[in-house]
């Protein structure tokens, strides 16, 4: 009995958080972004609307010849903050105003996955949901964190791994959603699709 080939992973997205997520957990995916007009995208809430946009993308990278029999991962990622979805600010002084609003309080980031076996023509999807605790960051520091460049990049305008992480004082939930993918979510998709994630696994180097 030969071993079956790995399956090819994808990533439509271009999220170097995702990326690494994925290659810390064994797996190699290549990267084709979807191009989708996120803001062309809407949805009566916030979860719905990460996995809608999270579908999108799947789904448009599935599409393209060159992937086929390939497994796609699309994500996207929104902050809930009193039920309004925060993609990625649009420039400093939103950002500014993003975390004067958030500090010293909570939201959900809501992350859609969607699942696209280009062999079988199926696809599964879900959204994970993490609560985030927010510090109290000084006017001072919130400038310089903006300053940094770094909030115009992310979802909600923060991230967990990054400059922003001594801003926030806890999560509930799976950390990795909050950076950009829950791999225990990710795991239950795929198994929905009957592939198991050891299968996926790059061999360990010698």
């Amino acid at each position: 009995m030969t071993d079956q080939p790995r399956r090819r992973l994808v990533l439509a997205s271009q999220s170097p958080a995702r990326l690494n997520l994925l290659r810390q957990a064994g797996l190699t995916p290549e990267v084709i972004v979807s191009g989708v007009d996120e803001d062309a995208v809407t949805a009566p809430t916030p979860a719905d609307l990460a996995l809608a946009l999270a579908e999108a993308k799947a789904s448009v990278v599935a599409a393209q010849p060159a992937v086929k029999g390939a497994l796609v991962i699309g994500c996207d990622s929104v902050l809930d903050l009193d039920g309004q979805a925060l993609g990625k600010p649009a420039d400093a002084e939103e950002a500014t105003a993003r975390w004067k609003a958030m500090r010293g309080r909570a939201g959900t980031l809501q992350t859609g996955h969607c699942v696209y076996d280009t062999t079988s023509g199926r696809y599964v999807s879900a959204v994970a949901s993490t609560v985030v605790r927010f510090g109290e960051p000084t006017d001072d520091e919130i400038a310089a964190y903006v300053a940094s460049g770094e909030p115009l990049y992310v979802a909600g305008a923060f991230t967990l791994d990054g400059r922003s992480a001594p801003f926030i004082e806890g999560i509930d939930g799976d950390h990795g959603n909050v950076i950009g993918l829950s791999l225990p979510l990710l795991r239950r998709l795929l198994a929905r699709l009957g592939v198991g994630i050891t299968e996926l696994w790059a061999p360990a180097e010698a």
